[in-house]
């Protein structure tokens, strides 16, 4: 006879304590199997097999299963596409009701439909719950259900201080599922090996959110929070983000505020390949491999931006000033195709999601719904005057600056600037008089 439980099937939510999903799975069913899939539709796409999210996630797992193991459970850990996944879990279990917590990109969207399909067949509820923001999808909408392209006045006005509650999860885990420790699947056997991966610390000091405001623009000290890749991955609440940042940090409560805002514009506007501003799609990009190769390897003549990229080629993780540099430089400087630094970032970044790359990545090149104007170029030299003046992240990153042996700038500030401006603007200018002859044409 088979096992009658429940399943929470964890995803993007890799923690047992304040998770919505799990809460609900545990209160509402009881006897929950906590299962977690590496999904060969992600994992089959990643070339290098020693990718840290990979490790990341490793870890968080065992991590979970040490807990789980001290209550007497053990997490279920499945390697496999998802739909096959779940038959085999059928022919295992007899499944009363299966929660998760929604993820809003397109890929998971598709998945999750396709797999409560399949459990809706054998007469099995799938359940789905809010947990990776405050508001989500079109919670926060214009009156007339449209989208907010301005968006944070609109999420204060509605939020309430009851919707960052934590959800006491830990407190129900007696009601897991009864089992000895089921071994997790090794690195190596999923295809990949272990990484130099240097986890963020999941810590947040009172000191840190407090001058938060006066540090978070300088990349030489810690004054971020570095909680990117936990929000990610899930191993830490966004409310309790939220919770802690309400009185102490207005600032940093606006940056968990942004993304949101890029989740709720990949919900509404999902062909994220394409520029949000349509007419930016015919501007003329450079095609340059020998460019776009020194870019990535930090090689550009630029410190600013070498250091940056070297940062992310070295952890996974760049400061989120200096990726703002670097995605200017690429896009204005090089003229090279916004996709093309958004695809290499998805690649490296540790912390990579794709509403906040791609919303990043569209706001550097001018052509996102809440970009600055075409026009606004980053001067990388004045940015390195202002939040790096003593060097301090550059001699880190790039140790040669200064000498001999430090590379000739790529390319001349002033004529890139000048060679982007007028890029844009015929760009823009051929948009504007090809929708105005279809407007005459269809009139």
């Amino acid at each position: 006879m088979k096992p009658r439980i429940s399943i929470h099937w964890f995803r993007r939510d890799l923690r047992l304590a304040d998770n919505h999903g799990y809460f609900r799975a545990l209160s509402d069913h009881g006897d929950v199997v906590p299962l977690f899939i590496f999904d060969t539709a992600i994992l089959d796409k990643l070339e290098n097999k020693h990718d840290r999210r990979v490790d990341f996630i490793h870890r968080a797992l065992q991590g979970m299963q040490a807990e789980l193991v001290e209550q007497g459970s053990s997490l279920v850990v499945e390697h496999g596409e998802p739909v096959e996944v779940w038959k085999r879990l059928l022919e295992r279990f007899d499944i009363m009701a299966v929660t998760t917590n929604h993820d809003h990109e397109p890929y998971a969207i598709a998945r999750d439909k396709a797999v409560a399909e399949l459990l809706a067949s054998h007469g099995v509820p799938f359940h789905s719950y809010k947990d990776i923001s405050i508001f989500e999808r079109s919670e926060v909408v214009k009156d007339n259900g449209g989208p907010y392209t301005v968006y944070m006045r609109k999420w204060r006005t509605l939020f309430d201080p009851q919707m960052a509650q934590a959800y006491e999860s830990e407190a129900l885990l007696h009601r897991s599922w009864r089992s000895e420790p089921l071994p997790l699947p090794t690195l190596a056997s999923l295809g990949f090996q272990p990484t130099d991966l240097q986890a963020p610390p999941l810590t947040l000091s009172e000191a840190l959110l407090k001058h938060y405001a006066e540090t978070r623009d300088i990349p030489s000290v810690e004054g971020t929070s570095r909680m990117s890749t936990h929000l990610r991955f899930g191993t830490v609440s966004v409310r309790e983000l939220v919770r802690r940042s309400m009185n102490a940090s207005p600032k940093y409560l606006n940056e968990l505020i942004w993304r949101e805002f890029y989740m709720q514009i990949l919900w509404h506007f999902p062909q994220h390949e394409k520029a949000f501003k349509p007419a930016y799609d015919r501007i003329q990009w450079r095609h340059d491999e020998g460019d776009f190769a020194r870019w990535k390897e930090g090689r550009t003549g630029y410190p600013l931006v070498d250091a940056g990229m070297r940062e992310l080629n070295a952890t996974g993780l760049m400061h989120n000033r200096v990726r703002m540099v670097v995605a200017s430089f690429l896009t204005k400087h090089l003229l090279l195709d916004w996709r093309l630094g958004e695809a290499w970032f998805a690649e490296q970044l540790l912390d990579f999601e794709l509403s906040s790359n791609n919303g990043g990545w569209q706001w550097a090149s001018g052509s996102g719904c809440d970009a600055a104007p075409y026009f606004r170029v980053f001067n990388p030299r004045l940015q390195l005057e202002k939040f790096d003046p003593a060097l301090k992240y550059v001699k880190k990153w790039v140790p040669e600056y200064g000498s001999a042996n430090y590379v000739q700038p790529m390319v001349v500030h002033e004529m890139a600037r000048a060679r982007a401006l007028q890029t844009y603007k015929e760009g823009l200018e051929g948009s504007a008089a090809s929708t105005q002859r279809q407007t005459q044409l269809f009139a």
